[in-house]
C-alpha cells in the first residue's frame, strides 16, 4: 500500500517538474491504479506482488469509490461556479430597463420589498416612478433620503443651503468625515448614489425661499420636511395645501421626536392647523442649543421614510390626522389624534 502511494506522489512531483499538465498526471494516477487493481485481481492470494501492493482489491475499490466521488464533486462545483460567473458578467453587461420595466438587478434588489403582500410588484413600480423631495439634508432628512434611496424612490430632491460641519457629523449619518465643508446636498447625493445607482437625485443647494417654493413643490409627488427653522415649515406646508401635495413632517429635540402626514386634500389638518403661530423666542430651541441625542434623527427620519413609503405605494395606514411621538429616554410611544381648525389661514374652506 505504502508502495503504490510512493509511487504515486513521485509520478505528480516528476510530472509537476517536467511540466507535465494537471490533466495528464491525473491520467498517470489513473493508469497506475488500473495496474494495482489488476495485479490485486489476477495474481493469487498470498502472491507477493499482491501483497506488496495492497494485498486486497476490496481496498482498492472503496479507495477509488472516494476518489471517483471527490472528482465528480470538484467537476459539479466547477460546473456552478461558471454559470454564476456568466451570470454576473450578464448583469454586468445589462442593458439598463426601460421606464416601464425592472432589470433583473432591480428585482433582486427589491426581492424583500416585492415579498411584501402589501407593497409587491405594483408598489415597487410605484416608488420607482415616484418623486419625493425632501426639505433639509440635516438630522432628519440623513436618514430619511437614505432610507428613500435604498428602497428605489426614482426621483429624491434635496434642498439645503448648509455645508458639512464637524459637529453635525454625531448624528446626521449621510454625511462623512472627508466630506466635512461639502455642501449639505451634494454629500447627500454622493451617498445615495453610492447606496443606490438606479435612483435620480436632484440636488439644490439653496435655501428654500418664497420665490422658487412653488415652481420647486410642483416638481414633486410626496415633500418631507425636516428642518428646524418655523418660517421654511410654514411656507412649504402653505405651499404643499396649495398644491395638494401630501407633506410628511418630523420633529425632534434632546430625547423626543415626532412625525406626522398632513394631506388636507384627504381630510386632514395641515401643519398650520396645529401650530397657529410660531413659538415665541426660545420656547422651541434648535437642536444646538437644546442638544440632542445622536441615534434619535435616525429613528425619526426612518419613520418619517417609512410614511413616504406608505403613501406613495398605498400601503397600511398612513399617519393621517395623527402624530406619532417618541420618547427614546423612556422607551415610550403614543398616538394624537389632530383636529382641523375651522378658521386655518391655510387650509380652511375660508382660505
Amino acid at each position: 500500500m505504502l508502495l503504490v502511494l510512493g509511487l504515486g506522489a513521485a509520478i505528480w512531483g516528476l510530472g509537476h517538474l517536467l511540466g507535465a499538465s494537471k490533466v495528464a498526471r491525473l491520467y498517470m494516477l489513473g493508469l497506475l491504479y488500473v495496474i494495482v487493481l489488476m495485479i490485486q485481481v489476477a495474481l493469487p492470494e498470498g502472491h507477493g506482488l499482491r501483497q506488496v501492493t495492497g494485498g486486497s482489491p476490496a481496498l482498492w475499490l472503496i479507495l477509488g469509490g472516494f476518489v471517483a466521488l471527490g472528482l465528480v464533486y470538484a467537476l459539479v462545483l466547477r460546473r456552478v461556479k461558471a454559470r454564476a460567473q456568466a451570470g454576473e458578467a450578464a448583469r454586468a453587461a445589462e442593458v439598463p430597463a426601460g421606464p416601464g420595466r425592472m432589470s433583473d438587478s432591480e428585482l433582486e434588489r427589491y426581492a424583500r420589498h416585492i415579498v411584501l403582500r402589501e407593497l409587491g410588484g405594483p408598489g415597487q413600480k410605484k416608488l420607482r416612478g415616484a418623486k419625493v423631495l425632501v426639505v433639509g439634508a440635516g438630522g432628519l432628512g440623513a436618514p430619511a433620503l437614505q432610507y428613500l434611496a435604498a428602497a428605489g424612490v426614482g426621483t429624491l430632491g434635496v434642498i439645503d443651503d448648509d455645508v458639512v460641519e464637524n459637529a453635525n457629523l454625531q448624528r446626521q449619518v449621510i454625511h462623512t468625515d472627508a466630506r466635512i465643508g461639502m455642501p449639505k446636498v451634494f454629500s447627500a447625493q454622493t451617498a445615495m448614489e453610492a447606496q443606490n445607482p438606479y435612483v435620480t437625485v436632484k440636488p439644490y443647494h439653496r435655501r428654500m425661499a418664497p420665490e422658487i417654493a412653488e415652481e420647486l413643490i410642483a416638481e414633486y409627488d410626496v415633500i418631507l420636511d425636516g428642518t428646524d427653522d418655523t418660517d421654511t415649515r410654514y411656507l412649504v406646508n402653505r405651499v404643499a395645501v396649495a398644491q395638494g401635495k401630501p407633506l410628511v413632517s418630523g420633529a425632534l429635540s434632546q430625547w423626543e421626536g415626532q412625525v406626522s402626514v398632513f394631506d388636507p386634500a384627504r381630510g386632514t389638518p395641515c401643519y398650520q392647523c396645529l401650530f397657529p403661530v410660531a413659538a415665541a423666542p426660545g420656547m422651541a430651541p434648535s437642536c444646538a442649543q437644546a442638544g440632542v441625542l445622536g441615534p434619535l434623527p435616525g429613528v425619526v427620519g426612518a419613520m418619517m421614510a417609512v410614511e413616504a413609503v406608505k403613501v406613495i405605494a398605498g400601503a397600511g395606514q398612513p399617519l393621517l390626522g395623527e402624530m406619532l411621538i417618541y420618547d427614546a429616554l423612556w422607551g415610550e410611544t403614543r398616538k394624537i389624534t389632530l383636529k382641523r381648525k375651522e378658521d386655518c389661514p391655510v387650509c380652511s374652506a375660508a382660505a
